[in-house]
C-alpha cells in the first residue's frame, strides 16, 4: 500500500470552471473527453479522467492535457468533497492524459515504473506540440509532472473505506499501461488499453496488447472506464471490439509480411475492413499498421 502525503490542494486560478463529470458508480466520478484530435476548438480536452472519494481522500485517476484541466477538474471534486486529494494515478503517457497533474500539489503523483523515462524522452515533443495543438492559451501554466511512485507490478490504494488496486502492464497499448480498480464498486480505469469509439492507438506492441486485453478480461470488474468514449462500459464485454480491431490488425499485417509486401504498400490496405466502425481511423491506422507490420517482421 503506497503512503500519502497531507495535501494543500492543488495550484488553481483563483476562479474557472469546472468539469461536467458523471457519477458512474457510488463515489466515483467521469468526465467524458471527445473523441477527436486535441485542437483550439476543444482546448485538448480529449480524454476521459475522472476521481474517486474514499472516506479519508480522494484519487485522481488521469488528468487531461492541460493545467487547464486538472484545475477544472479539482473544482469538480471540491463540488463533492472537500478531503484531501492525495493520489494522482497516470494510467499511460500519452500526453492528453498526464499533462494536467502537476496542478495537484502535494498530491502522490503514480505511475508505470517505465513512465519517467518514456516521458523523459517525449516530453519536449509533448510540450511544443500540444501548444500548437489547442493554443498557447489553453497551455497556459502547463508542466510536465514528476512522478512520486512508481509501480513495477501492483501496488494498493487505500482512500479510507475503499482500496484501489493498481497493476502496471508489460509493453501494450505503450510501454506505460496502468489499471486501476476500484474494490468497492468494481469500476475498472483501463486507459486506453480499452477504449470505444476511438480507433485503439498503437503505441507499444500488438502481440503484447492481445496478451494484456487476454489477462484483463479475468480482472472481476463489473464496469469499465475506457480512456476514450463511453465513458463507462459493461466489463468485460467492452474489451471485444479492441480485440476484434487487433485480430484484424495482426491477421492482415502478418498477411502483408508473408507476402512480402513493403511496408508503404501494406499500410495502405492492413485493417481497412475496420474503417466504418471507428472514429479517427484515417488518423491512426497507417500508424498502427506500421507498428504492427514491423513488430511481425520478427515473429
Amino acid at each position: 500500500t503506497l503512503e500519502a502525503r497531507p495535501v494543500a490542494g492543488a495550484a488553481c486560478r483563483p476562479s474557472g470552471e469546472a468539469l461536467a463529470v458523471t457519477e458512474v458508480a457510488p463515489g466515483v466520478f467521469v468526465h467524458r473527453g471527445a473523441v477527436a484530435e486535441p485542437d483550439g476548438a476543444n482546448r485538448g480536452d480529449t480524454a476521459n479522467i475522472g476521481f474517486v472519494i474514499g472516506t479519508r481522500a480522494v484519487a485522481v485517476i488521469d488528468s487531461g492535457s492541460a493545467a487547464w484541466m486538472g484545475e477544472a477538474l479539482w473544482r469538480s471534486i471540491r463540488a463533492r468533497s472537500a478531503l484531501p486529494v492525495a493520489y494522482v494515478v497516470l494510467t499511460h503517457v500519452h500526453p492528453d492524459h498526464l499533462l494536467g497533474a502537476s496542478v495537484f500539489e502535494g498530491a502522490e503523483i503514480v505511475a508505470h515504473a517505465g513512465l519517467p523515462q518514456a516521458l523523459a524522452r517525449r516530453q519536449e515533443t509533448y510540450l511544443q506540440k500540444f501548444e500548437s495543438l489547442i493554443g498557447a492559451e489553453a497551455f497556459l501554466g502547463t508542466r510536465v509532472p514528476r512522478v512520486d511512485q512508481e509501480v513495477t507490478e501492483r501496488a494498493t490504494l487505500d482512500l479510507g473505506g475503499r482500496v484501489l488496486d493498481l497493476r502496471a502492464w508489460p509493453q501494450a497499448h505503450s510501454g506505460t499501461d496502468l489499471t486501476v480498480l476500484d474494490r468497492a464498486t468494481g469500476t475498472l480505469f483501463a486507459g486506453d488499453l480499452v477504449v470505444d469509439g476511438h480507433i485503439p492507438p498503437l503505441d507499444g506492441s500488438l502481440r503484447g496488447w492481445q496478451r494484456a486485453l487476454g489477462e484483463l478480461v479475468q480482472v472481476p470488474a463489473t464496469r469499465v472506464v475506457p480512456g476514450h468514449g463511453g465513458p463507462v462500459l459493461h466489463w468485460p464485454d467492452a474489451a471485444a471490439p479492441v480485440r476484434r480491431y487487433l485480430e484484424v490488425l495482426a491477421r492482415d499485417a502478418a498477411a502483408a509480411v508473408s507476402a512480402g509486401e513493403r511496408l508503404s504498400e501494406a499500410v495502405t490496405h492492413i485493417a481497412a475492413e475496420e474503417r466504418d466502425r471507428w472514429q479517427l481511423f484515417d488518423a491512426f491506422n497507417a500508424r498502427n499498421s506500421t507498428v504492427a507490420f514491423t513488430e511481425l517482421e520478427w515473429e
